[in-house]
């Protein structure tokens, strides 16, 4: 989201768990995704990413000027890194662990069909330990503040200033983990964490990243 706001041209590469991590460790000495590969540069953690790109494409700017502005953008943005995007994961790991066909979505699209097929063969009930991983507490702490930034974005469409910046990016990004946007592939798009997806209160908050996506795709094919 951050190369489609800057006008960066790039390639995404998929990695498939297990063995195309070796690639990724070999590279970037970790094993997660994402990494950037910039020239001679190899960045890994998506807040580290950004930060170099905000340097090396100042214009437009998704870190304010005014300090306190940059400090509000700094507060959220390392929230959505980590709070929320725990919250998420957690959350999207039982309702994978519920919903077969949403486990099945969610596989890489190069894993062989017999494996898909018994990962959707799997009953529901099988993770009962699984499904305990989201404390009710945390539900209920990430519902509050869910709703509280849905009322935010009704009353204007930035988190923070008069332009889009790094927190707008950062949250709608972990939105995704929540309800999959269209840009996720038909097996994914709509699908998500039932109680928060279908939530009504929130649905102001999916628009608004739905629209946030749009533009982004929009800034593009405008550089194209």
């Amino acid at each position: 989201m951050v190369l489609q706001a800057k006008g960066l041209s790039y390639r995404t590469v998929d990695v498939t768990p297990g063995i195309g991590q070796v690639a990724v460790f070999r590279m970037s000495g970790q094993r997660q995704v994402p990494v950037l590969v910039d020239g001679d540069v190899v960045l890994a953690d998506s807040s580290a990413i950004a930060r170099h790109l905000e340097q090396r494409e100042p214009s437009p700017a998704l870190i304010p000027g005014d300090v306190r502005e940059a400090a509000q953008v700094q507060l959220i943005e390392d929230w959505a890194d980590t709070t929320l995007a725990a919250a998420g994961r957690s959350a999207l790991v039982q309702a994978a662990a519920m919903d077969p066909s949403l486990r099945v979505a969610l596989l890489p699209d190069d894993l062989p069909d017999p494996v898909r097929t018994v990962m959707g063969a799997i009953p529901g009930g099988w993770v009962g330990s699984v499904t305990e991983l989201v404390n009710q507490n945390e539900r209920a702490d990430l519902l509050t503040s869910l709703e509280q930034l849905s009322a935010s974005v009704q009353q204007s469409p930035w988190l923070v200033g008069d332009e889009m910046s790094m927190a707008d990016l950062s949250v709608a990004a972990q939105l995704s983990l929540l309800c999959f946007p269209s840009s996720a592939g038909a097996a994914l798009a709509g699908k998500g964490v039932p109680g928060l997806s279908d939530h009504p209160k929130l649905q102001p908050l999916f628009q608004w990243r739905d629209q946030l996506e749009l533009k982004l795709m929009e800034r593009t094919l405008e550089e194209v």
